[in-house]
């Protein structure tokens, strides 16, 4: 959407301000809060998407799952499963924060990215994961692999990638040699533009159940 808002972030991911997607990326991109996520599906199949081909950064890209930017205010859960249903018309469950200070810096045909970047791995349920629906807008090509195959090709250099996948999947192959071995990252070590994000969400909650119980009988 065109009136879509990032958030802008310092270094030690403090938020500065927003600025709209669509006008956000360019030869001088600014740090921003984004998030990449890695689904699985019953069998321990990895989704692995590639990018459309027109879209303004890394093109027709072989990557993670999902990867998108949450909103001023929105917790990373949040943002993750509302980009899965978007992008990807599927629903996602047992999210779980694995990476919370990756971040990283990248550039294609001039455009770069640069990203303060939380890695979260989650499930699809094998009915959802058959009627995978990605957007053509969004989305040119799914797939789904196995998990030691695909890390040991791209470590390796047999299995082109995204620049930011392939440091994840190095990152992640440290914690474990599969996703149920990685452990669950404190949401302490997020960056705190992130944190305050998911903050918000547990103040609106808070705040919801009070009204509820102080409504009169």
């Amino acid at each position: 959407m065109s009136d879509e808002l990032v958030v802008l972030v310092s270094p030690d991911g403090h938020a500065v301000g927003t600025a709209p997607k669509a006008t956000v990326h360019h030869a001088a991109t600014p740090l921003h809060l984004a998030f990449s996520a890695y689904l699985f599906d019953e069998a321990g199949r990895l989704l692995l998407t590639r990018r459309a081909l027109d879209k303004a950064t890394f093109p027709g890209v072989w990557t993670n799952s999902a990867c998108g930017h949450p909103a001023p205010g929105e917790p990373l859960e949040g943002a993750v499963r509302r980009r899965a249903r978007d992008e990807l018309g599927l629903a996602v469950s047992g999210l779980r924060l694995v990476l919370p200070r990756f971040s990283y810096r990248a550039e294609m045909h001039g455009v770069v990215e640069w990203e303060l970047c939380p890695v979260l791995v989650g499930c699809v349920e094998a009915a959802d994961a058959a009627d995978a629906r990605p957007d053509p807008a969004e989305v040119a090509e799914a797939a789904w692999v196995e998990w030691p195959s695909f890390a040991a090709d791209v470590l390796a250099g047999r299995r082109p990638v995204s620049s930011w996948c392939r440091e994840q999947v190095a990152e992640l192959t440290a914690l474990g040699p599969t996703p149920a071995s990685w452990p669950t990252a404190d949401p302490g070590e997020l960056p705190p533009a992130a944190t305050h994000a998911m903050d918000h969400e547990m103040d609106h909650e808070t705040n919801h159940e009070t009204d509820h119980e102080t409504e009169d009988p």
